[in-house]
This record gives structure tokens, sequence and C-alpha cells, in this order.
């Protein structure tokens, strides 16, 4: 292999990289969520944790370190709700990004 053919693999794979990175970015904040006057994140750690729980009105500390109470039920869908969305566009974006690899 000669030098260009390098250097030129070598910018393809830091561009793909990038475009992952930026990828990740741009979805990672479209999983919180303002809900019953607290700020949440859809992550799948909190979505089990609501969901082990029993109780209809739980008090949680949100994103800024809040307590709320909240309907525990009608949170969890709308994070469930929020989550399934969000990985859904960001995988169908990565399909197109790897596509392009």
């Amino acid at each position: 292999m000669d030098t260009k053919t390098l250097i030129s693999e070598a910018k393809a794979r830091f561009n793909h990289n990038s475009a992952k990175a930026q990828l990740k970015d741009k979805y990672d904040g479209k999983f919180i969520v303002a809900e019953q006057g607290g700020l949440w994140k859809a992550t799948p750690e909190f979505i089990g944790f609501l969901n082990a729980l029993d109780d209809d009105d739980v008090i949680l500390i949100d994103t800024f370190d809040n307590p709320v109470e909240v309907k525990r039920e009608q949170l969890l869908e709308v994070l469930k709700a929020t989550y399934q969305k969000v990985m859904f566009d960001w995988h169908k974006e990565w399909k197109e990004l790897e596509s392009k690899r």
C-alpha cells in the first residue's frame, strides 16, 4: 500500500467516526423530557426503575436534582414513547451513515 492510500483510508475512518459522534450528540438531547414539573432523561435504566416501582405516586429526583412528586404510570408512558421514537430515528439515520461508509 502506498502512502496516499493509507492517508485517504485514515481520513475516511476519521470522517466516519466524527459523523457517528455528531449523530450521538444530535440525538442525546432528544431524550430529555419536561413532564409533571420536572426534567427527565429517558434512559433504559430510568425506565426500568419506574417499571419496577409499584406505587401510583412517587417522589423522584429530576435532572436538576429537585425532588418532584409524579404519577409514575404517566411518566413511564411518556418516557417509553420518547425513548422508542428517538432510538428509531437515531437508528434510521445511523443505518444511512453506515451505508455510505
